[in-house]
């Protein structure tokens, strides 16, 4: 079974295509057949398209930026033809999983695509106005492209949260807050999700025995609380701007802070939202970079606002942590995984060091060793840390396989 996996941005798309057993689902990820990706800001007026497959043929080329039809035709017609084909044509795609970032209230799980769905996405663009509109397109690109024959899924970045119960996600404002649809959504779901479930794949154990806190730390950065296999408890909220400091987005600051920005220095909303999307977190703290390798090479030459921000960064993610383990109970695992999580052995020994009283005790030699799927915990320590590679295509294709069965 053929599935394609499309992940249209704003200003690029993410393609792979996996083939799966129709009689079983495998428990460790598959490499894809072929990956392919279109960058919308290559240059003035043109697009970058580049392909891979799994014999290690690559090909690149450009064209021209307007038609983002033409362009995901031209992307995927690789597939099937040229030096990257691994399919005879467009008729060997057997379903198609899309990521949509935003779903709502509506949806707890992965839908088929159909008229209703695409309205809902739509209707939802207010709650998500940069991704769901550019998810739509790749979703409505895909359906011209391959025909409503095919079985088209969205799987939804909030759906993994929404069993979050409601004293975790209402926020104590207005009651009519919910009314307006103002509530935690949480992000990084598929991350999230994907990691739990490998995290039992290593530990052995059940998913619905395990109570763990995954660590997604990107650009972007979000915890999740999970207890018996479902998610109580994110960090993102509303938008992905709440809970830990990220890579150039605060995280969360006191609101009063905005209404005195408004008030005394007569900052507006696109001014606030560029500050805190765009202007804070580690680059904007540090006055260095959002990446945590600059940051470190900078922390190492004295630079003391690069220290500053790293220790704030290293105090978010523990004080989140802390305060979710009423929530699971009992921590049986702490799991790292996106770019910082799986790279930055400095960032996982600082956030570990702050969990000693829960008898948690680091391996450093495994630490550094650049672990990927592995325990990093020595053998006596009764909290496991894993740190895991994230792979949300394989997570969505998993998902659209089951719902194709």
């Amino acid at each position: 079974m053929n599935i394609l996996i499309l992940n249209a941005g704003s200003s690029s798309q993410k393609s792979c295509l996996y083939a799966l057993p129709d009689d079983r689902l495998p428990d460790q990820p598959l490499e894809p057949l072929w990956e392919g990706s279109i960058d919308l800001t290559y240059g003035e007026g043109l697009a970058e398209i580049k392909v891979s497959n799994v014999h290690g043929v690559k090909d690149r080329q450009t064209c021209p930026a307007g038609d983002r039809t033409q362009l995901t035709q031209t992307l995927l017609q690789t597939l099937w033809q040229g030096a990257t084909k691994v399919v005879e044509g467009p008729e060997a795609i057997h379903g198609v999983g899309h990521r949509v970032v935003h779903g709502g209230q509506v949806y707890q799980d992965a839908a088929q695509i159909d008229d209703n769905v695409m309205a809902t996405i739509r209707d939802l663009i207010p709650l998500a106005p940069v991704h769901n509109p550019a998810n739509l397109a790749g979703i409505e690109i895909a359906l011209d492209l391959l025909g409503k024959e095919v079985p088209q899924f969205a799987i939804f970045d909030t759906a993994f949260h929404r069993s979050i119960p409601d004293a975790a996600a209402v926020y104590p404002g207005p009651h009519t807050w919910l009314d307006q649809g103002i509530r935690r959504y949480g992000f990084h779901g598929t991350s999230h999700e994907y990691c739990a479930t490998r995290a039992a794949q290593l530990l052995g154990k059940s998913l619905s025995d395990l109570r763990l806190i995954t660590c997604h730390l990107g650009n972007g950065c979000s915890l999740a609380a999970i207890r018996d296999g479902r998610c109580v408890d994110t960090t993102m909220g509303f938008t992905p701007l709440e809970g830990l400091m990220m890579g150039t987005r605060s995280g969360s600051v006191d609101p009063g802070i905005l209404l005195y920005l408004m008030r005394k220095h007569g900052l507006g909303a696109d001014e606030l939202d560029k500050m805190l999307n765009k202007q804070s977190g580690l680059k904007g703290l540090s006055g260095v970079s959002n990446d945590m390798r600059l940051l470190q090479e900078a922390i190492a030459q004295g630079n003391a606002q690069a220290k500053l921000a790293f220790e704030v960064y290293i105090h978010r993610i523990r004080a989140n942590i802390g305060a979710m383990l009423p929530s699971v109970g009992r921590l049986d695992a702490l799991v790292f995984t996106a770019g910082i999580g799986e790279h930055s052995e400095d960032v996982r020994s600082h956030v570990c060091e702050g969990f000693d009283f829960l008898g948690l005790t680091l391996d450093q030699t495994l630490n550094q060793q650049h672990p990927k799927d592995a325990d990093i915990a020595t053998p006596d320590s009764p909290v496991r840390v894993l740190v895991i590679h994230t792979q949300e295509d394989w997570q969505i294709a998993r998902t659209c396989w089951t719902k194709m069965q």
